[in-house]
């Protein structure tokens, strides 16, 4: 990879190998964010892992074959993402790809969801998101870097039960629009990343819920597929090398964005047949924090002392 003498990455650069660079992924102990670690790590990069279990960090950067460090962080704590992010540049150099990637979801319906735990979900995945660039982007500006936001075919139409995790997915994709336009003109990029139905342990389970199982089998045969983090990270990989200002997995997603004012109606439509044809037992659903990944945030959250 062709440098400044600064260290900058010039506009030749964008498209050859990240070999050397320095990545930071967040929520990276298990699911996308540890096969996109190794990904990236294939690939010649050195990787910081940010993340809530120190242990399971510590397995997945044990495992990489290249550097890496693993840094214990909250995304909603300001201070200990400032803190991750002066540890990465003492031991690793400055970041150059810094992913968003963590996230937890809770399903159920949004009247028996707890008010803290549906905000949780917002803090993690939307002012989680805005915490990490804000502690990276100075190494990012300095880097003329790449930010990616992992978002999700949840910000096309939102489902029922997921209220909290489609809002929050929704404004993540809007936060890096939005942030795109302030940093180009920096010299740094930023993406988003589209996922549809990715098989992590927060999709266990899924299809145990009345409407979102419906909504599943509704959907064209190639759009039920679930696909494996390694494939995904694949993808995200290879828009990264690229500065990619969209990744879409699977690809053919991208040909759903024209589409997109199309979704929302037809969600309802989905829905509105399914509470109609089924008997209100048979549509309770409980609360649930879905993924080991969410579960651990969850329990640490709510041991900690908070005002309320």
């Amino acid at each position: 990879m062709r440098d400044t003498p600064g260290g900058r990455l010039t506009h030749h650069a964008r498209g050859a190998p990240l070999r050397g660079r320095v990545a930071v992924v967040t929520g990276a102990a298990r699911g996308i964010g540890e096969a996109l670690a190794h990904s990236l790590s294939d690939a010649g990069m050195h990787v910081a892992l940010i993340g809530r279990e120190r242990e399971t960090l510590q397995v997945v950067a044990d495992s990489l074959p290249g550097r890496s460090i693993c840094v214990e962080a909250d995304v909603t704590d300001r201070t200990a993402l400032a803190d991750a992010a002066r540890r990465v540049e003492a031991e690793l150099g400055p970041a150059s790809v810094v992913v968003a990637n963590a996230g937890i979801a809770v399903s159920g319906p949004f009247d028996r969801t707890a008010a803290d735990l549906w905000q949780r979900v917002i803090d993690v995945n939307l002012t989680g998101s805005a915490n990490t660039v804000r502690a990276f982007l100075p190494q990012l500006t300095a880097a003329r870097g790449y930010f990616l936001q992992i978002a999700s075919t949840a910000a096309f139409g939102a489902a029922p039960m997921m209220s909290a995790y489609c809002a929050s997915k929704a404004g993540a994709e809007s936060f890096a629009l939005a942030l795109r336009g302030e940093l180009e003109p920096d010299g740094v990029q930023v993406g988003v990343a589209y996922l549809h139905w990715t098989g992590t342990d927060m999709l266990t389970g899924i299809d145990d819920h009345p409407v979102l199982e419906a909504l599943r089998r509704n959907q064209p045969r190639p759009a039920r597929r679930v696909h494996s983090p390694d494939q995904v990270a694949r993808w995200l990989t290879r828009g990264i090398v690229h500065r990619a200002p969209h990744i879409y997995s699977p690809p053919w997603l991208r040909w759903c964005q024209p589409l997109r004012p199309l979704f929302p109606a037809l969600v309802a439509r989905i829905t509105r047949r399914e509470l109609r044809d089924r008997p209100s037992d048979k549509l309770s659903s409980p609360v649930e924090v879905l993924g080991a990944g969410g579960r651990a945030d969850w329990n640490s959250y709510r041991a900690a002392p908070h005002d309320r």
